[in-house]
């Protein structure tokens, strides 16, 4: 949402505007909320939220080493190499940490630049199957209370659903991507896989009682909307 003018000394300008927005609200100007000061600053949210409640002070940063960092140090070498194998460690989170720590100031694309060096890849969380003893026993449950059911009843059901089908499931946000060089890297959970750009999926909308079936299919995997 910041656009290409988007630096640190803009970003300095727009955690100002956050606070200050926040202080007219306290005094009255009730129509101001998260939403509307990210359309005024043209930013996002979550960077309203992470700013908004802070103090002037903490707005301002030492720009003697920003910009475009040629070469990593070692400290931030082994930071971003530490953060590998694990979830919520995105670059926007591991610059930030960087900057923290060492005092440096990275972008994203150069963190992306230094993982790919490396040989690390994006992989992204693939949840377990909901298969605990809590599923188990309501799904049990469900199907004793219908045992009795006759077929007169089941005729007054049309369940339905919105479901979509892919290749490659689809990458999901950016604190479920982890960054390894395979998957044997990633500790306590060996369900993730590579992440794959532009993959292909159907969508596909079901209803049906017990007398007929109707879908829609959507080929590019676009939203049902009735």
């Amino acid at each position: 949402m910041a656009g290409t003018y988007d630096n640190e000394e803009q970003r300095m300008v727009d955690r100002i505007k956050c606070i200050a927005f926040r202080e007219a609200r306290n005094e009255g100007a009730t129509f101001i909320n998260r939403q509307w000061i990210a359309q005024k600053i043209h930013r996002t949210t979550r960077f309203v939220t992470e700013w908004r409640e802070k103090s002037y002070d903490e707005c301002f940063a030492d720009y003697s080493k920003s910009g475009r960092k040629l070469k990593l140090s070692e400290a931030s070498s082994d930071i971003i190499l530490n953060a590998s194998g694990k979830q919520g460690k995105s670059s926007y989170i591991v610059a930030k940490e960087i900057a923290e720590k060492q005092n440096e100031y990275v972008v994203r694309k150069t963190i992306d630049n230094y993982r790919s060096r490396e040989g690390l890849k994006p992989f992204h969380v693939i949840p377990k199957p909901l298969k605990t003893e809590t599923h188990i026993s309501n799904r049990l449950w469900f199907c004793d209370w219908l045992k009795d059911w006759t077929e007169e009843d089941f005729l007054h059901l049309a369940p339905s659903d919105e479901f979509y089908v892919w290749i490659v499931r689809r990458p999901n946000y950016q604190n479920d991507r982890v960054w390894a060089k395979s998957i044997e890297d990633i500790e306590d959970d060996e369900r993730y896989r590579e992440m794959v750009k532009n993959q292909v999926c159907i969508g596909i909308f079901g209803i049906f009682t017990a007398k007929k079936l109707r879908w829609v299919i959507k080929d590019k995997g676009e939203s049902w909307t009735g």
